[in-house]
């Protein structure tokens, strides 16, 4: 092929991006003559990228590696001539669009020409090709083919800004709908919550928020419009003995002080509620105050545990020091009841000494009962905890009460189907229902019905009672009288705090029942409204086994006072008094007795002779050894030693913690209790024997 020389046209440039404008377009010369691909080079090589095949195989394999704008195709050539490469081409789908230009030196006629066009190509250069020719017509396919690129380049960058848009706003969706659901959750937990977010103007007169978040109808019972209406309704529903102090607190606000005052609100309801308001001052850039902003939270919850907290503490503290005092007394009482009854047992009195004498004891007793009141209320008295079926309870105690409660007040029992056994002490719940039912009565003095009603109950865990979860029987005992103040009702739990007149109750019967329900792993409570009546309950443990249990009292009574072989018995109580009265009732007894004053001095004794002594008695609480320490460290060397413990307040834990097989006497005690507890001190297990001495209601 002979190109002939021609000043070159000039060819117009592509658009392309910075990273394509490097990667010109390419053309494909197929021709198997050197000359011809040399020449077309030199022609093309400005217009772009020559890439040269010298056969149809070999154009095939540089179309497998890459795109290109137009291909140059010699019809003749050795192997595979240009129709079947031009045909192959067409065949597959990643080059049938690339424009094909036959190159022939021969064969002008039209039936060779349609054959090429036949087999895909869309124009002929004929040998010998004018250099001006064949760059203008290669021109336009390399144009075509740049342009292509670039509008496939904007398509791309303009499907990647849409899809980055699409992302964009997407994302913005997500974060919107995550906004939405943040600001939905907070105003849930803020409904849910006793808390009020507020904003206020800085000169607002009256009191009244611009903004108000939160449940304020909830919190107040008002809706937040009532304000608007009402301007002045905040101030005037603040307690009478709040409100002064509110509002200087309200008024020193414009000096830049935050705020924060606890204080009693009444809310739609008529019931005040406790309020914690806290403010702060708002400031621009600048330092200007802008408002207040501030929250409302309802502390009453917390309020009422604070009260509940510091009355337990209260409890507690005097249950200590009644405790203290009981031990005291009942040593004195002791010995004032062991002198007594060693003056009855050794000198004659004529009638009026005698009548003298037995209203001493009278008046000795009932002290004693008096410190029994103390010790339950301290929960340190020595109970005997049992099984109660309630229906005989209700007899005894409605026996016991049958010309106590006069004719104008009436007493009924209710109790429900299948009735649980309560497991306590019978003589002191005996005492506590009729503590209860004369409290009734005295509350009503025009008369009426007191109703008690026992039933089986399941109760869940309740730490304001202190109660455990579990079976319980429940006595109610409900009056219809004139009722307890809701501010004294705390307090009529309490030792010596009576709602009756002077010199009509020791203020010991409610304290009593308190401590009695405590110690029994119970709980007692009441509700009262004046004007309409009280409702006190005695929550008991639910018995395990549900047996018969036999009479004790009755068991004791049938004790003679017979005299046994006379014991060697060594006796040590730190009180004197209770020591020499104790000691000279048993010389009456028969026995002889030693004493020590405290436990170094029996140990002493015992380490003399420990063979001589047939019994220990001893106190519980003494200086630098305990009684229970004494019998563990005696029975060492004598374990079979019968031992009597006499204590004045000791508790029932310490008290368990005691050796077997030892009997627990309790001061101030009877020549016949002492008697009783010295005969069964040689079968004793761990038996504890109350005092006999009856307690009044």
């Amino acid at each position: 092929m002979s190109i002939g020389s021609a000043e070159p046209l000039p060819v117009s440039s592509p658009v392309a991006t910075s990273d394509e404008a490097a990667e010109r377009p390419r053309v494909l010369v197929v021709d198997d003559d050197e000359r011809n691909l040399l020449a077309i080079r030199t022609v093309l090589e400005d217009v772009g990228d020559i890439v040269e095949a010298r056969s149809g195989e070999e154009a095939l394999r540089h179309l497998l590696k890459g795109d290109f704008a137009v291909i140059l195709l010699d019809v003749y050539m050795p192997g595979i001539d240009g129709y079947e490469t031009a045909q192959i081409i067409r065949s597959r789908e990643q080059t049938k669009r690339i424009p094909i230009v036959f190159l022939s030196a021969v064969n002008k006629e039209t039936e060779h020409l349609i054959r090429g066009y036949s087999m895909g190509a869309v124009d002929y250069v004929f040998k010998p090709v004018d250099p001006v020719v064949l760059r203008s017509k290669v021109a336009v396919f390399v144009d075509l083919f740049a342009m292509r690129k670039e509008i496939q380049r904007k398509a791309r960058q303009e499907q990647a800004l849409l899809d980055a848009n699409l992302r964009a706003n997407a994302e913005r969706l997500r974060v919107e709908q995550e906004l939405r659901l943040a600001e939905q959750r907070q105003a849930a937990i803020i409904q849910s919550l006793p808390i009020v977010l507020y904003l206020e103007a800085l000169d607002a007169q009256p009191r009244r928020p611009k903004f108000v978040g939160g449940n304020f109808s909830a919190l107040t019972g008002y809706e937040y419009e009532a304000l608007d209406s009402n301007p002045g309704l905040w101030i005037e529903r603040l307690h009478a003995d709040d409100r002064e102090r509110v509002v200087a607190a309200i008024s020193s606000r414009p000096t830049g002080r935050s705020l924060a005052v606890e204080y009693r609100w009444q809310c739609a309801d008529g019931q005040y509620r406790h309020f914690l308001d806290q403010a702060v001052l708002l400031r621009g850039p600048d330092g200007t105050p802008i408002e207040y902003a501030g929250t409302l939270l309802d502390v009453t919850d917390r309020k009422e545990l604070e009260s509940q907290l510091v009355q337990a503490r209260k409890m507690d503290a005097i249950g200590k020091l009644t405790g203290g005092i009981a031990h005291d007394f009942n040593n004195l009482l002791a010995a004032v009841l062991g002198g007594l009854g060693l003056i009855e047992r050794r000198v004659p009195l004529a009638d009026e000494q005698l009548k003298i004498l037995t209203m001493t004891k009278r008046a000795a007793e009932q002290g004693s009962d008096l410190v029994g009141r103390l010790l339950a209320f301290a929960r340190r008295q020595q109970l005997e905890p049992a099984c109660i079926q309630i229906e005989t309870l209700a007899e005894a105690v409605t026996d016991l009460l049958a010309h106590t409660l006069g004719g104008l007040v009436e007493l009924e029992w209710a109790m429900t189907d299948d009735l649980w056994c309560a497991f306590a002490d019978q003589a002191q719940l005996e005492l506590a229902l009729m503590n209860l039912i004369i409290n009734a009565r005295d509350a009503m003095p025009d008369g009426g019905t007191i109703s008690v009603r026992a039933e089986n109950r399941i109760a869940s865990a309740d730490p304001d009672h202190g109660l455990a979860p579990g079976d319980y029987v429940v006595l109610t005992v409900a009056d219809t009288g004139c009722g307890i103040a809701p501010e004294l009702l705390e307090q009529v739990m309490e030792p010596f705090f009576t709602t009756k007149d002077v010199g009509k109750g020791t203020g010991l019967g409610l304290s009593m029942v308190y401590g009695f329900a405590k110690q029994s792993g119970g709980a007692f409570r009441m509700d009262s409204e004046v004007g309409v009546g009280t409702r006190a309950e005695i929550w008991l443990p639910r018995a395990e086994e549900q047996r018969e249990t036999g009479d004790d009292d009755a068991e004791r009574r049938r004790t003679t006072e017979k005299a046994s072989t006379a014991l060697r018995i060594l006796l040590v109580d730190d009180h004197d008094g209770v020591r020499a009265t104790t000691s000279a009732l048993l010389s009456d007894l028969g026995h002889v007795v030693v004493e020590a004053a405290d436990g170094r001095e029996v140990l002493a004794l015992f380490e003399e002779s420990s063979e001589d002594y047939d019994l220990l008695i001893t106190d519980y609480a003494m200086p630098h050894i305990s009684g229970a320490e004494v019998i563990r460290q005696v029975r060492e060397r004598r374990p079979d030693l019968p031992a009597i413990i006499i204590t004045g307040y000791a508790d029932a834990q310490s008290i368990a913690k005691r050796p077997e097989n030892v009997l627990v006497l309790s001061k101030p005690f009877t020549p016949d209790q002492l008697c009783h507890a010295v005969a069964g001190s040689a079968h004793s297990e761990q038996t504890a024997v109350p005092s006999p001495i009856p307690s009044e209601a």
